[in-house]
């Protein structure tokens, strides 16, 4: 379940970039186009948090895949 609900977040950061880019060459507002820059870059971070390891080489998805720390 975990990993379809990170895939949904990368999709939707990977469309909030696609759509900065037409917003951005369609001639919109400046402000919208980097509010979602912003927005993605924070999808981008939370999967990169919840799928890096650390240093002892579980990354926290896995650890709740597994059912480990509750």
């Amino acid at each position: 379940m975990l990993g379809t609900v990170l895939s949904i977040i990368m999709l939707a950061g990977i469309a909030l970039i696609v759509g900065a880019v037409f917003l951005w060459r369609k001639g919109g507002s400046r402000k919208q186009v980097l509010l979602m820059i912003v927005m993605a870059l924070v999808c981008f971070a939370n999967v990169a948090i919840w799928t890096v390891p650390d240093a002892s080489g579980d990354a926290p998805a896995d650890r709740v895949e597994r059912g480990v720390g509750n």
